[in-house]
């Protein structure tokens, strides 16, 4: 692979891709070289495991006090949130809908 590919690679891992890149991968996973897609994915995989195993090192939980106090947000802006006049919610459906 060239260093654009590993790019592309990445970029694809990242789950970052837009439109062109997307076609650059769909015509390099089109070609007929098999070596160059299994090496392509393999890339892919690689890269999204270092990713998931940076993510699991470098998190750290959250505060205790984040539940409490996301539920009190989330309370406090239902009771005061005006009703929409049809009685419907800010997406569209009734307020007694679930």
């Amino acid at each position: 692979m060239n260093e654009s590919q590993i790019d592309l690679a990445h970029t694809v891992a990242l789950g970052s891709i837009g439109d062109e890149d997307q076609r650059a991968v769909q015509e390099l996973l089109d070609s007929g070289d098999t070596a160059l897609r299994a090496a392509f994915t393999r890339e892919v995989q690689q890269t999204r495991d270092a990713l998931a195993e940076f993510a699991s090192v470098a998190a750290t939980p959250p505060p205790v006090s984040l539940r409490d106090r996301l539920l009190a947000a989330i309370i406090e802006d239902q009771t005061t949130r005006t009703p929409h006049p049809c009685g419907s919610n800010h997406r569209g459906r009734s307020a007694t809908d679930h």
